[in-house]
């Protein structure tokens, strides 16, 4: 069983303006320290045997301009390798938008690491679709992000997971239907959207990782 309190008060959250490629770009911001030292978190982030102990697999031609595909996820291009501070992809899910995902390591101690995940999408795309349909999806992704701060946590801690099943246990769906939670006062803040709207924002979110559960 996981603390779901501690584990999400752990990751600080926030909607930036990181640009894309090619242009002005929204993005989801994800910062948490690790009791890790920078190293074994580069090591947990890159290394392919490693991250098929927690992420899941991943294959392609591992290096700058080469491409990779995470099993049953998203792919894409290999833009930025700096070892043990920088990685930086295109991340492209099926036939959809090209996004950007960076992860930025910094020490914070000899066993300590400041661990940055921010995904950025066309700010454009991203307006529109906020405009349209609400927030809610914005949610959804941030809760996804998530799991995967998550999932990286418990490895460092030498945790025996299960790409393919772990975030399906009734704790890890309660941590995710919180997420979606605490990404609100974030997009709330970032849209100014309502009360009313938000919350069914959230809700959205939290029907996706939880179906079924009664409405917070």
């Amino acid at each position: 069983m996981i603390d779901i309190v501690q584990q999400i008060n752990a990751t600080h959250r926030e909607i930036g303006d990181m640009p894309v490629a090619d242009g002005a770009g929204r993005s989801l911001l994800l910062r948490r320290v690790y009791g890790a030292a920078i190293e074994d978190v580069w090591d947990a982030c890159t290394d392919p045997a490693r991250l098929g102990r927690w992420l899941g697999t991943v294959d392609g031609d591992l290096r700058v301009g080469g491409t990779f595909q995470l099993q049953g996820n998203a792919g894409g291009e290999i833009l930025r390798c700096e070892q043990p501070h920088l990685l930086k992809v295109t991340w492209v899910l099926g036939e959809g938008m090209k996004t950007e995902v960076e992860v930025r390591l910094s020490r914070s101690g000899d066993e300590r690491t400041t661990f940055e995940l921010e995904h950025s999408s066309p700010a454009a795309v991203v307006d529109d679709l906020v405009a349209t349909y609400g927030p809610g999806g914005t949610i959804g992704i941030g809760g996804g992000w998530d799991l995967t701060v998550l999932g990286l946590a418990l490895h460092l801690h030498g945790a025996d997971l299960d790409p393919a099943t772990w975030e399906n246990a009734p704790d890890v769906q309660a941590f995710a239907a919180q997420a979606c939670h605490a990404w609100g006062p974030a997009v709330q803040k970032a849209w100014n959207t309502s009360d009313e709207d938000i919350a069914a924002a959230v809700e959205f979110g939290v029907q996706h990782f939880a179906p079924g559960s009664e409405q917070s």
